[in-house]
């Protein structure tokens, strides 16, 4: 009996020892399990960060380029747009200097002055402004090439559309139109009016009351100017009877 029982004794401590070592050996292999799973949950936490970068890289390697590209073509844009302009007003300054100077010069010379001076004043207006120009001249008249226009005689109501419109409201506009046919030179002139009051300018009013003048003293009877105000346009006319002014010179 006493030697069953240490037996039966042996036996459990042997089994107890059993299961003692295969308790540790599984606790070594499990942190062993859980040291590799930290390094490998690291590592690809570690890929993934660098794929991460490697893809930001790659976008900022693309978009770099892209944003340099962009604003190359902005200062390529500004720099055309202020040759241009510059070019504009090289050809308005040729013509103030030169042109001018003589009594009368072609509608050809006046016309093409006058839209270069609507170009350089473009550069103060938004894309998208209304901005209407139309030219309907007859250049196979007789008298398109010859000199009976008085220069600079379009400035004053072109540059008072500029200067008076309404750049600001949805629907603001100007619009201009040049004409000439049967020996008759047209000049239309359109603006919405701004709603700001006017500063108060000691030569204000100047340019019209010269323009009116010069009209009586060169194209007296020969002329009419029509100037419209309504509670939101202002409208002008200019029509100046080419023909008939040549016929009183050739008279006197």
């Amino acid at each position: 009996m006493e030697a069953s029982l240490l037996i039966i004794l042996w036996i459990a401590v042997e089994l107890a020892a059993i299961f003692l070592v295969a308790s540790i050996c599984l606790l070594v292999k499990y942190r062993r399990c859980e040291a590799g799973r930290l390094r490998l949950e690291k590592t690809l936490n570690a890929l993934d960060a660098q794929a991460g970068r490697n893809q930001l890289e790659s976008l900022e390697a693309r978009l770099n380029p892209h944003l340099f590209k962009n604003v190359l073509n902005s200062i390529q844009s500004h720099a055309f747009q202020t040759y241009y302009s510059l070019d504009k007003l090289a050809n308005v300054l040729d013509y103030i200097l030169y042109e001018s100077k003589h009594p009368f010069v072609s509608v050809r010379e006046e016309v093409s002055f006058a839209l270069n001076l609507i170009e350089i004043n473009k550069i103060k207006l938004s894309p998208l402004f209304n901005l209407r120009v139309r030219v309907d001249l007859a250049d196979d008249d007789p008298l398109f090439l010859q000199n009976l226009l008085a220069p600079l005689i379009t400035v004053d109501l072109i540059e008072n559309a500029f200067k008076h419109a309404d750049f600001h409201s949805a629907d603001s506009f100007i619009t201009i139109g040049f004409g000439f046919r049967a020996g008759v030179f047209v000049l239309n002139v359109s603006n919405k009016i701004s709603g700001k009051q006017p500063m108060d300018k000691p030569y204000a009013g100047l340019g019209s009351a010269t323009l009116e003048k010069r009209l009586d003293l060169i194209y007296k009877g020969c002329y009419e100017l029509e100037r419209t105000k309504g509670e939101e346009v202002y409208d002008v006319s200019l029509k100046i009877r080419l023909n008939e002014h040549k016929a009183q010179m050739l008279a006197y």
